[in-house]
């Protein structure tokens, strides 16, 4: 079978990438592929949350009307999703069974689950290339079997809800979290070639902290994730790195890509 062509990626000018921003917290290690990236490519990478998270409270969480003890698996997209679920269910007394299966949206989600339980001995399961139709498929299999509760953002879209609701899963969504602006204007004074993005809200933050130093023209945008990539696009800011995609599963790996594509 022959290999999948890797996508073509939009440039808007050819010049020199020197200064990058990546809208999510440091690494805490030195062995962070970004690091590796940015000698590999001699440049400077930046990083700073646009967004934070705040948990919403087990009172917040009653009014929902929601019985944990009703849901025989859970479906969990991101590391903030393990955390606030786990917390949820701290808070709420609830001791979660040694039978829950977890669906996460890759496996780096379900490996996080290791700081919450014993992960061999529990029925874990996740998307093979980090998208939402592949972890659409993991589930499939169990569609008839499982009730699931789907942790998510409040007020915040998401690509999954409208798939299973569209193949008649069986699911809950559980507001446990919600998504706020960090203050940004000053970090966007400085003028970067590249802005990496990880969410919708993301979006909006920039949106609505641009300085003169932010040009549509020629600040190249990154996009992880389908949701993120449509709220680019319909902003009317060019997309030029999307991740994930056939042979690029994270954004390290399309930075990698769009930065050799740039030297030729």
């Amino acid at each position: 079978m022959a290999k999948a062509a890797k996508p073509q990626t939009k440039i808007i000018e050819k010049k020199k990438i020197k200064q990058i921003l990546i809208t999510q917290p440091k690494p805490g290690s030195e062995r962070s592929p970004y690091f590796e990236l940015a000698k590999k490519h001699d440049v400077r990478l930046d990083f700073f949350p646009f967004i934070r998270v705040e948990g919403l409270t087990a009172k917040d969480f009653r009014k929902q009307k929601l019985e944990l003890s009703d849901y025989s698996a859970v479906i969990l997209v991101s590391r903030n999703a393990v955390d606030h679920f786990f917390r949820i269910c701290d808070e709420m007394k609830f001791k979660v069974s040694q039978d829950m299966k977890y669906f996460c949206a890759s496996e780096a989600v379900a490996l996080y689950l290791q700081k919450f339980i014993l992960y061999r001995k529990r029925k874990v399961f996740f998307s093979a290339d980090g998208s939402s139709e592949g972890l659409l498929e993991v589930l499939q299999k169990y569609k008839s079997k499982e009730r699931l509760i789907f942790p998510c953002s409040e007020h915040t879209k998401n690509d999954l809800s409208p798939l299973l609701t569209e193949n008649g899963f069986n699911f809950s969504e559980a507001y446990l979290y919600r998504t706020v602006s960090n203050e940004v204007k000053d970090v966007l004074k400085n003028k970067y070639d590249v802005i990496v993005l990880f969410s919708p809200f993301s979006v909006e933050t920039l949106l609505n902290n641009q300085s003169p130093s932010f040009s549509r023209q020629q600040t190249l945008i990154g996009a992880f994730g389908n949701t993120t990539s449509k709220a680019v696009e319909d902003s009317g800011l060019t997309l030029s790195i999307k991740a994930p995609a056939p042979d690029l599963p994270s954004m390290v790996a399309a930075l990698d890509h769009f930065l050799c594509e740039e030297k030729k």
